[in-house]
């Protein structure tokens, strides 16, 4: 057992709940009693029964959750990869939605230490890359 933010037991030790915790870390979403499910919230249930809610974080708080998580795959900060490196992640994040958050250029921007129109210009080549991978393909 663990308590949540309300410090209200939650079964981490139940299968189905070990099986999800992976999946809602990743997400930066929290473990909730399904008692403290608020309209929200995802209830979750096994065999019939009810055993976990999940409470999604806000977008702006998934991106830097996201862009946390990036930092420890690269095993660096974001702003001390590489040109080419710094285009993979923006492709990553862009195919994440990233970019659809208020202020998620900026974020990211800050995060890869470039400005945002160096971002721009990330999005913008890999969209024409993807327009002549169209016209060559049709």
């Amino acid at each position: 057992m663990t308590e949540s933010a309300d410090h209200v037991p939650v079964a981490v030790d139940h299968p189905f709940v070990s099986a999800v915790k992976p999946l809602v870390d990743a997400m930066g979403a929290e473990l909730l009693g399904p008692e403290q499910a608020q309209p929200d919230d995802v209830v979750l249930a096994w065999e019939g029964q009810d055993v976990i809610a999940v409470r999604l974080p806000q977008l702006s708080d998934s991106l830097d959750h996201i862009l946390a998580a990036m930092e420890r795959r690269h095993g660096m900060p974001l702003a001390d990869l590489d040109r080419k490196a710094k285009q993979s992640v923006v492709r990553t994040l862009e195919a994440r939605g990233a970019f659809s958050v208020r202020h998620g250029v900026e974020t990211v921007a800050g995060a890869l230490g470039v400005s945002r129109f160096t971002v721009y210009n990330y999005i913008n080549s890999q969209e024409e890359k993807r327009v002549g991978q169209r016209r060559d393909g049709a």
